[in-house]
């Protein structure tokens, strides 16, 4: 096996997302205008999708680490307008854009077009998030264009299924495949269910951090593997798992916490860089087998196939965002009444991506027991491809001046500010109070200076004392490194159990929390250091 085209892929590619951050270019555009460039170098090798590898290897960390970034409190906050985006918008996408496509391609098979229109239903907004969080859209926007990336997989790859079957001639029905999409929804899910509290277990009981960095690498292509062995949905158990591990997470270990951060970013980083290159990568192996497509005939299914795609989820999504309003008095009560501009964002966010370009390739080459050739195959990767492109340029390139030229209002940094000042004061109050019980303790006995710190730690760790060190407590046995760096655990518990409670209560939001833990984290691992 020749590893140096894997090697140079990676390689270029991350160098590639690194030199982005310094631009005001999206780095996933970047990566993509560069693989096509790359694409035509005389000795680049053919970097071909193999959806045996994207689907299970690549998708799962994916979405496992944009899972656990997310806050579960604000994806249920936000059900009604994920589920419309995720389940309801991907099906009404396979059906107009599969119609649209069987309408103007002559002798397409309708089931053959409703199969391209699966392939190009789930949005991508791995680069919609990233341009909405660099330009400060609201939450509310981000968490829904967050939520939709994570679930529309899901039910696109349902979708292609059930088409495909139906257009290879294995016999599919309605009735059969509104059946295999809730076996697929609701197997993903409880499978999830099933999965998540015994690995957060396993992840607590675990006590090198090595070996729970390990784990957590192993834990979406577990999840993903044994959901698609029951036939049920891979990415849907991924998900359940990932945010269920996610909102537990202050419950592992700190250096665990520590490690894992920094590995799921690199991860992150190595994947997203080199999916979006490969997606340039992709030119020469499409157009080789275009065939009698080529030309101004294959330019204008091209065209008319991307605008169907971007009016389509405009004529979801605002219906999507006000109907429910009209219909339930509930809604009308509880939320306020959104603009016209946040729909508008939405809906122009729908780039598509690698998903698309790895299920379009997995179409097969020919129909149910080898009866002729697939129905133009090789026109419906190049249409993929083209849409892929277009929505990653034109709508990639635009949102971001787009958002600014919306003028969205600004994040409320000073109360934001306040909330985490009174966030702390409540911690640290908490810490205190439980410092004060133990020192009460004559187990837990320490010498003056070190009691003085540990009351001072919540604003100032200090450097090292040296007065501490060599001392044993004679009741426990411990050595005052060790009663010190307990006491400094379980005030530092203390303010943990704190933090969440308050976001819990939603007082705080998951950003913040993983603020705030990350602050305790470091500071629990300097304490370990000082006394180490």
């Amino acid at each position: 096996m020749d590893v140096m085209p894997l090697l140079l892929l990676v390689a270029g590619s991350a160098a590639i997302a690194a030199a982005g951050r310094r631009t005001p270019v999206p780095a996933p555009l970047l990566l993509v205008a560069a693989g096509l460039a790359v694409s035509y170098v005389p000795g680049v090798p053919d970097y071909t999708l193999d959806p045996h590898i994207v689907l299970p290897l690549l998708l799962p960390p994916l979405l496992h680490t944009a899972a656990t970034d997310s806050s579960y409190l604000d994806l249920r906050a936000q059900l009604r307008p994920v589920a419309l985006l995720s389940v309801g918008y991907v099906l009404f996408a396979t059906f107009v854009v599969g119609w649209a496509l069987y309408m103007i391609v002559p002798d397409l098979p309708l089931t053959a077009a409703l199969v391209f229109g699966a392939v190009v239903a789930p949005p991508d907004a791995v680069a919609a998030t990233a341009v909405a969080r660099r330009v400060g859209l609201p939450s509310r926007i981000t968490t829904i264009l967050q939520g939709e990336s994570l679930f529309n997989d899901a039910t696109a790859i349902t979708a292609y299924k059930v088409a495909l079957a139906a257009a290879v001639g294995e016999g599919a029905t309605w009735a059969g495949g509104i059946g295999e999409f809730l076996v697929a929804a609701i197997g993903g899910v409880g499978i999830g269910l099933v999965l998540m509290a015994p690995l957060h277990w396993l992840r607590t009981r675990v006590e090198e951090a090595l070996l729970q960095n390990t784990l957590s690498l192993l834990i979406p292509f577990a999840a993903y593997a044994v959901a698609e062995q029951v036939h049920a949905s891979g990415v849907l158990a991924v998900v359940v798992v990932a945010l269920y591990l996610g909102h537990r997470a202050w419950e592992v270990d700190f250096a665990t916490r520590l490690q894992e951060e920094a590995v799921w970013k690199m991860v992150a980083f190595v994947l997203e860089s080199a999916v979006f290159a490969l997606i340039g990568l992709q030119l020469p192996v499409v157009l080789r087998g275009l065939g009698e497509y080529e030309g101004a005939v294959a330019a204008r299914y091209a065209i008319i196939v991307f605008l169907v795609v971007v009016a389509a989820r405009f004529v979801w999504v605002y219906p999507a965002t006000y109907l429910p309003r009209v219909l339930s008095a509930r809604i009308r009560a509880r939320e306020e009444d959104p603009t016209w501009k946040g729909p508008f964002v939405i809906g122009w966010a729908g780039m598509r991506g690698v998903v698309s370009l790895a299920i379009a390739f997995s179409i097969p080459l020919t129909l149910h027991g080898g009866e002729g050739a697939f129905p133009q195959r090789n026109l419906l990767l190049f249409l993929t491809f083209t849409t892929v492109i277009g929505t990653l340029v034109v709508q990639g390139v635009t949102l971001p001046p787009l958002i600014r030229l919306l003028k969205f209002p600004t994040r409320d940094t000073q109360s934001e500010t306040l909330a985490e000042a009174n966030a702390q004061a409540q911690a640290s109050r908490a810490a205190e109070q439980r410092l004060e019980e133990l020192l009460s303790d004559e187990r837990n006995a320490l010498p003056a200076p070190l009691a003085d710190r540990l009351r001072t730690v919540l604003e100032r760790r200090r450097n090292a004392v040296w007065e501490r060190l060599g001392q044993v407590n004679p009741i426990t046995g411990e050595t005052v490194d060790d009663t010190y760096r307990r006491l400094s655990r379980e005030m530092i518990s203390a303010e943990r159990t704190v933090f969440v409670k308050l976001r819990d209560g939603r007082y705080i939001d998951d950003e913040m929390l993983r603020t705030l833990l990350r602050r305790l984290d470091l500071e629990e691992a300097a304490a370990y250091r000082e006394t180490a």
